[in-house]
C-alpha cells in the first residue's frame, strides 16, 4: 500500500485494562482489520499503536470502545497521531514497561466463568475437576497482586513456573487464557491437600501423597456427616456444612457463638436458589454476575419438616436468605463431587471462618492454629493469599419512585424504574473497583497526580477509603475495630491499596470519636508522617458520601439514619437532618430527632428493653406492661431509679435505637446477640398489607433550639397505644415504618422550604431496612423533593470513609 494512504495512531487505555484479556482482544481486532502495530501493558495502562486504512483505523477506534472484554472497563481512552513505519508488516505484542505512578486499575477478583466450569467438567479436558481452573475472563486478581503492571512475576502465581502445554496457551493471542495470570493446570498448578484432626494433632498438615489423594472426596465426606469443613476460599477460609443439617447449623452456631446472625448458603446452580428462594430477574442476574456475591433474596414458604426445606436455624430473625453460586472452581468442584452422592441438591452454609470478632484467617497455618476449635478438618491448598477479602452482600433496593410531573402525578407512559442493588458488604468483586468523583463546577478534571486523601472510616463495618485524582477506592470490608488483630487487618489493606494504586496520602480524614480505633490510626499516622488530620462528624461524613456518590456538589440535605455517631456538641446523634454544601465544603444540622434517654449507656445497645422502658416512661406509658418485664424485672428496678436520678443515662436522637425500642416494647427483641438484630425483627414482623386500612400516626413537628424536631416520645407513644388496643404487631410495625417515613419526609420538606434545597440524601445503616428504604424515597417524592440513595457503596459505616475522604480532597482543593 502507498504510504500516503496509510495512518498511524496511538491509543493509551486507562482504567481495568490489564488481566482481563485487553491485549488479546485489541490483537483480534488489528487482525480483522489488516492492521499493524503493537499493544503492550505499561503503569498508565494499555498502549496501542496500528498502522493502516484510514477506514481500518478509525473501526479499530470504534470497536475498541464498543467491544470491551466482559471484565474491561476503560475510564479514558487518549488518542494520538503518528508518523507511519515503512518496514512495519505485522502487530506484535510486545513486553510490558513501568514507571513511578500509573492510572491502571486492578481489576477485583472474579468468580468462575461458564467456559472454565465446562472445561473443569469435561472428562477429557486435562482440567477435568481441576479445583483451581481460570482465564482472563475469571479468577484472582486483587487478592493474589503485589504491584502493577499485572504480570505473573508480580503476583503469587510467580512460584509455579508453568508446564509446556500452560506456556503455550499462556503465549497465544488467540487462546483466551493468553496472558492469564493465574493459569495453571494440575500438572504446574496449586495442589490442594485434606488435613483432618487427627493429622492436624500429629503435625502432619502440609501437603503429602497421601492427604492430596481424593482431598476433595474427604472433604465431602466430612459435610455428608453433619461436620464442620473449613476450606480456604478466594480471599480467606470459610466455614461450610450442610445446610439442610439442623444439627449441623446448631452445632456452627455453638462453636462460632453466633447464636441468631443468618448465615449466608451457596447452591450449586439457580435452579437449586430457586427452590429455596423467590427470586425476579434482577436477583437471578446479581447472583449469575461474574462477582458472584451474597445476595439476601427472600424465602420461598415451605410446609415445616418439608424434604429439602431450609431449618430456621439458617436465619432465625428475618424472611431473607443470604444466597450465592460457586464463586470459585474448588467450591463447584465440590459442589459437582456432593452432587452425584447427595439425596438432594446440595445446599451449604458458606460462613466466613474467624473466631468471633476477629478477621478471617488469611493462610493454612494461620487456618489451623486458629481453627481447631471450630472446624473438624481443612481443605487445603498452596496459592497464596496476599489480602483477606470477604464475600460481597446485596440485596436489592426498593424501586424507586415512578418519574412525576411538576405537579407530582406519574409521567404517562414511564416505565418503572428498575431496581437496583444495594450493599450491605462490599469487598470480593467489588474491590478495589473505584468510584468515580465529578469535580465541582469549573473545576479542572484532576490528574493522578493530585494530592491523595485517606479517609480512615469509623469503627463498625470498617472501611478505608483513598483517593488517586478523580477516582476514590473504597478498600474492602473489615469488620468492627475491636482489637489488635482487626486494627492489623486494617492497616494491611491500606498498605496493599496504597502498594497497587502507587500513591501515598496527603491528608487524613478521621471520625470525631477519639477512642475509635480508626481515629487513633490516623492521629498516630498523621503525626509520624507530617500530614494534616482532619475531623469529621459521623453524620456529616455519611451526608458527603451519598451526596458525592450521587454527583452532588450543590447544596443539598441529607436525611442520616444509624445506631450510634459522636455528635460536635458531644452528644450521641442517629437520627440527624442536615443541610450540606460539598463545593465549599460546609455543614450544617437543621432537624434531629427528639432525644431520649439510653439508660446504662452502651448496655442500651444490647439490652433495648432500657430503651423502652425510658421511652415509656417520657410517653407517659408506664402502666403498659411488657414482656420483658418478668426476666428483667429486678433490672429494670434499676434502671427506673438510674432514670429519676439521670445517672449514666445519656441522651441520644438514635434512629437505630428508637426501632430497637420499639421492637424491644412488642416483645420482638428484649436483648441482642448481634448489631441491629432488634430492627431487623421488627422489619421482619410488619405486615405492610395492614397499611391499606390503618390510621396514620401524626407526629409532632416543632422548632426547638434553633432545630427542627420530631417527636421521638410521641412516635413511641402511638406503639404503645396500638399495643394496648391489641392490635397485631405487624400491623404496629408496619405503621411505626410508615409514621417515621412521612414524619421525616415532613421534616425535609420543611427545611427544603427554609434553605431552597431540594436534594435529600439518604443514608446511614437505618437505610438497609428494605421496609423504610421503600417509604422515605416515595413519601420525600410525594413532597416535590428528589431523594438520593447510594449506589456503589454501602449507606451503612461501611461507605462513611468515601465522604471523609472527599471531605479531604475538597479542603485540598480549597488551600486548607
Amino acid at each position: 500500500m502507498d504510504m500516503k494512504q496509510i495512518t498511524r495512531r496511538a491509543y493509551v487505555a486507562a482504567g481495568q485494562v490489564q488481566g482481563v484479556g485487553f491485549r488479546p482482544f485489541v490483537y483480534r481486532l488489528a487482525l480483522e482489520g489488516g492492521l499493524t502495530g503493537t499493544v503492550g501493558n505499561t503503569s498508565d495502562g494499555v498502549r496501542m499503536e496500528v498502522q493502516g486504512a484510514p477506514e481500518e483505523v478509525a473501526r479499530f477506534g470504534r470497536r475498541l470502545r464498543a467491544e470491551l472484554p466482559p471484565l474491561a472497563r476503560l475510564t479514558g481512552l487518549d488518542e494520538e497521531e503518528l508518523p507511519p513505519l515503512p518496514a512495519e508488516t505485522a502487530f506484535a505484542i510486545v513486553p510490558s514497561h513501568s514507571h513511578a505512578g500509573h492510572s491502571v486499575l486492578v481489576s477485583p477478583d472474579m468468580g468462575v466463568c461458564p467456559d472454565c466450569l465446562a472445561d473443569m467438567r469435561d472428562p477429557a479436558n486435562r482440567r477435568y475437576g481441576y479445583a483451581f481452573t481460570n482465564c482472563t475472563n475469571c479468577g484472582p486478581r486483587y487478592t493474589i497482586t503485589r504491584a502493577i503492571p499485572y504480570d505473573r512475576a508480580t503476583t503469587t502465581m510467580s512460584c509455579f513456573p508453568l508446564c509446556p502445554r500452560c506456556a503455550a496457551e499462556y503465549a497465544a493471542p488467540a487462546d483466551r487464557r493468553f496472558h492469564a495470570q493465574p493459569t495453571a493446570c494440575p500438572v504446574c498448578g496449586p495442589r490442594l491437600w485434606f488435613v483432618d484432626k487427627s493429622a492436624a494433632r500429629d503435625g502432619v498438615t502440609g501437603p503429602t501423597r497421601n492427604n492430596q489423594r481424593d482431598a476433595l472426596a474427604r472433604a465431602g465426606q466430612i459435610l455428608l456427616q453433619g461436620g464442620i469443613l473449613a476450606l480456604k476460599g478466594l480471599g480467606g477460609f470459610q466455614l461450610a456444612c450442610d445446610a439442610r443439617d439442623a444439627g449441623a447449623l446448631r452445632e456452627l452456631r455453638r462453636r462460632k457463638s453466633r447464636p441468631h446472625k443468618p448465615l449466608a448458603l451457596m447452591t450449586a446452580d439457580l435452579a437449586t436458589a430457586r427452590t429455596l428462594c423467590e427470586l425476579t430477574p434482577e436477583h437471578a442476574a446479581l447472583l449469575q454476575s461474574p462477582e458472584k456475591p451474597i445476595v439476601l433474596c427472600p424465602r420461598r414458604a415451605a410446609p415445616a419438616g418439608a424434604a429439602g426445606a431450609l431449618p430456621p436455624e439458617v436465619a432465625p430473625d428475618t424472611r431473607a436468605v443470604g444466597l450465592m453460586l460457586p464463586c470459585t472452581p474448588l467450591h463447584a468442584a465440590l459442589f459437582d463431587w456432593l452432587s452425584r452422592r447427595a439425596e438432594l441438591p446440595p445446599v451449604l452454609v458458606m460462613t466466613s471462618a474467624n473466631p468471633h470478632g476477629e478477621p478471617l484467617c488469611l493462610g493454612n497455618r494461620e487456618a489451623l492454629a486458629r481453627l481447631g476449635h471450630l472446624a473438624d478438618a481443612w481443605l487445603l491448598h498452596d496459592r497464596d493469599i496476599l489480602v483477606r477479602v470477604d464475600d460481597s452482600v446485596l440485596t436489592l433496593a426498593p424501586r424507586p419512585p415512578r418519574p412525576a410531573d411538576d405537579e407530582g402525578a406519574p409521567v404517562a407512559g414511564a416505565a418503572p424504574p428498575a431496581a437496583e442493588p444495594l450493599f450491605f458488604r462490599r469487598a470480593r468483586g467489588y474491590v478495589p473497583r473505584p468510584v468515580f468523583l465529578p469535580p465541582p463546577d469549573g473545576a479542572p478534571v484532576e490528574k493522578a497526580s493530585d494530592p491523595a486523601v485517606l479517609g480512615a472510616g469509623a469503627e463498625l463495618k470498617s472501611a478505608i477509603c483513598l483517593t488517586r485524582g478523580r477516582e476514590a477506592f473504597v478498600g474492602q470490608h473489615v469488620g468492627d475495630l475491636k482489637n489488635p488483630a482487626t486494627l492489623a487487618f486494617y492497616e494491611e489493606v491500606a498498605n496493599h491499596l496504597e502498594r497497587l494504586l502507587e500513591v501515598r496520602p496527603r491528608a487524613l480524614v478521621c471520625d470525631l470519636h477519639p477512642d475509635f480505633l480508626s481515629t487513633r490510626y490516623a492521629e498516630a499516622r498523621a503525626a509520624r508522617e507530617g500530614l494534616p488530620l482532619w475531623r469529621l462528624q459521623h453524620h456529616a461524613a455519611h451526608a458527603a458520601s451519598v451526596l458525592a456518590e450521587n454527583g452532588c456538589c450543590q447544596p443539598a440535605l441529607a436525611l442520616c439514619l444509624d445506631g450510634t455517631g459522636l455528635g460536635d456538641d458531644g452528644a450521641i446523634w442517629g437520627g440527624e437532618l442536615l443541610w450540606m454544601d460539598l463545593s465549599r465544603p460546609a455543614w450544617k444540622r437543621l432537624g434531629r430527632l427528639s432525644p431520649f434517654a439510653l439508660p446504662g449507656g452502651e448496655a442500651a445497645i444490647r439490652e433495648p428493653w432500657r430503651t423502652a422502658l425510658a421511652l415509656r416512661l417520657q410517653a407517659g406509658g408506664e402502666a403498659r406492661a411488657a414482656s420483658w418485664e418478668g426476666p428483667y424485672a429486678s433490672a429494670a428496678v434499676a434502671v427506673r431509679e438510674m432514670l429519676a436520678r439521670g445517672l449514666n443515662c445519656p441522651p441520644t436522637s438514635s434512629c437505630g435505637r428508637l426501632f430497637d425500642a420499639v421492637a424491644a416494647q412488642l416483645g420482638l427483641c428484649a436483648a441482642t446477640t448481634y448489631e441491629g438484630q432488634a430492627a431487623v425483627r421488627l422489619e421482619a414482623a410488619a405486615d405492610e398489607a395492614a397499611l391499606r386500612d390503618s390510621p396514620a400516626w401524626p407526629v409532632p413537628l416543632a422548632q426547638k433550639g434553633g432545630l427542627l424536631e420530631l417527636d421521638s416520645a410521641a412516635l413511641f407513644g402511638h406503639a404503645l397505644r396500638a399495643q394496648a388496643a391489641g392490635e397485631p404487631v405487624g400491623r404496629i410495625a408496619a405503621c411505626f415504618h410508615d409514621a417515621l417515613a412521612q414524619s421525616l419526609a415532613d421534616m425535609a420538606a420543611r427545611a427544603a422550604r427554609a434553605s431552597g434545597a431540594h436534594q435529600v440524601g439518604l443514608s446511614g445503616g437505618v437505610m438497609q431496612n428494605g421496609l423504610l428504604a421503600r417509604l422515605l424515597p416515595q413519601a420525600l417524592a410525594e413532597r416535590g423533593l428528589s431523594p438520593l440513595m447510594h449506589h456503589e457503596l454501602p449507606p451503612g459505616d461501611g461507605g462513611l470513609s468515601f465522604g471523609q475522604a472527599v471531605w479531604g480532597r475538597q479542603l485540598l482543593r480549597r488551600g486548607h
